[in-house]
């Protein structure tokens, strides 16, 4: 049986969450396999150390100065950049997969992603602006973005089609694209290594500094979005049930399409635009719970574990070189993205 908790979040009326025991399993296995990755992450590599050195140098008690400086300056915030960017990447593709009810209608499929990268191309190689107007740029253009594909797949008779939302987005995200390519083209030659780099989804110069804004913004948001995973459910089932139901259809559609480009719009900032998780981590931890209930719980820890597995394997296999995290998540995502489209046709028919 599921068993309910009612947690009280400042509003007027309590809200209630279901929790059925296989979602909160699959939420809790989820959990220990990014501890067991994230320790793994900060122990090896160059410099070995034990997990008590590592601790002792994340606290800043180690008498040894290069695991301080390994742990403090590139492994920790490695780690938390990945875990961070993973759980908004995954909890924005449940967000709009279920409101464009497309297994297809992720952000970076549809252009947002790709829109965000533009708005942050733009404050780097043409402003060259702080991380706070990079992170401004990439709301910007994620927001732009989200608002023309959505305005372009409108339809008075029938609203917002999944189907026509995710060829829409297809259309725009290849335009936003050869923006993003002319941008470099433009672009001094130490700009353009950089921009080109970052495009490729990376995490090799993260800093507790140079992401403490967006980190910021992404814990705050992560609350809202899950406050908004009700009405996001019953907006899935379609607009009339949803009416039906007391749901403020155009309101609350706002509010989940605004904090999901928000959280896009971080992630991108921090790591550029990592490709194909915001597509397969809600696809997979609906596989793993198989349950509507605690989706979006399960989708960003699903994220999170995918962009830190990643990274991991990025540093790892191909040592001493370090490949960008989004060439590991575009590559199993690619495969991802084909097993789908062969499992969606065969069900099909």
């Amino acid at each position: 049986m599921s068993q309910f908790k009612t947690v009280s979040l400042g509003s007027r009326r309590p809200i209630t969450v279901r929790i059925a025991p296989r979602s909160a399993f699959v939420a809790l296995l989820l959990a220990v396999v990014i501890c067991v990755l994230g320790a793994f992450a900060l122990v090896t590599g160059e410099y070995h150390m034990t997990i008590a050195e590592a601790l002792r140098a994340l606290a800043g008690n180690s008498q040894d100065r290069l695991a301080n400086f390994f742990v403090q300056q590139q492994r920790a915030p490695r780690v938390l950049a990945a875990i961070i960017v993973g759980a908004a990447l995954g909890v924005s593709g449940t967000i709009f997969q279920s409101l464009s009810d497309n297994p297809l209608g992720s952000p970076d499929v549809i252009g947002f992603s790709t829109g965000a990268a533009t708005g942050a191309l733009l404050q780097i190689i043409v402003f060259s602006a702080t991380p706070a107007g990079v992170a401004v740029g990439a709301l910007c253009g994620g927001l732009v973005t989200a608002m023309v594909v959505y305005g372009l797949s409108y339809e008075s008779t029938m609203g917002v089609g999944g189907v026509r939302l995710v060829l829409v987005g297809i259309g725009v995200s290849a335009i936003l694209h050869a923006v993003n390519s002319l941008l470099i083209v433009r672009a001094s030659l130490a700009s353009a290594q950089t921009a080109a780099l970052w495009l490729a989804g990376t995490l090799n110069a993260v800093s507790f500094d140079s992401m403490r804004l967006y980190v910021i913004a992404i814990v705050l948001l992560l609350p809202m979005a899950l406050m908004l995973s009700r009405p996001l459910n019953t907006l899935s089932s379609g607009d009339d049930i949803a009416t039906s139901v007391g749901v403020k259809v155009r309101t609350r559609r706002s509010q989940l399409v605004a904090i999901g480009v928000a959280l896009i719009a971080a992630a991108v900032a921090i790591a550029g635009p990592v490709a194909f998780v915001a597509l397969a981590a809600p696809q997979i931890a609906k596989r793993l719970a198989r349950s509507g209930e605690c989706e979006m719980i399960a989708s960003g820890l699903c994220g999170a574990m995918l962009v830190l597995g990643s990274d991991i394997a990025a540093q790892r296999l191909f040592a001493p070189t370090q490949l960008p995290v989004g060439a590991v998540t575009g590559t199993l995502g690619g495969v991802y993205l084909v097993w789908l489209l062969v499992y969606q046709s065969r069900r099909s028919q």
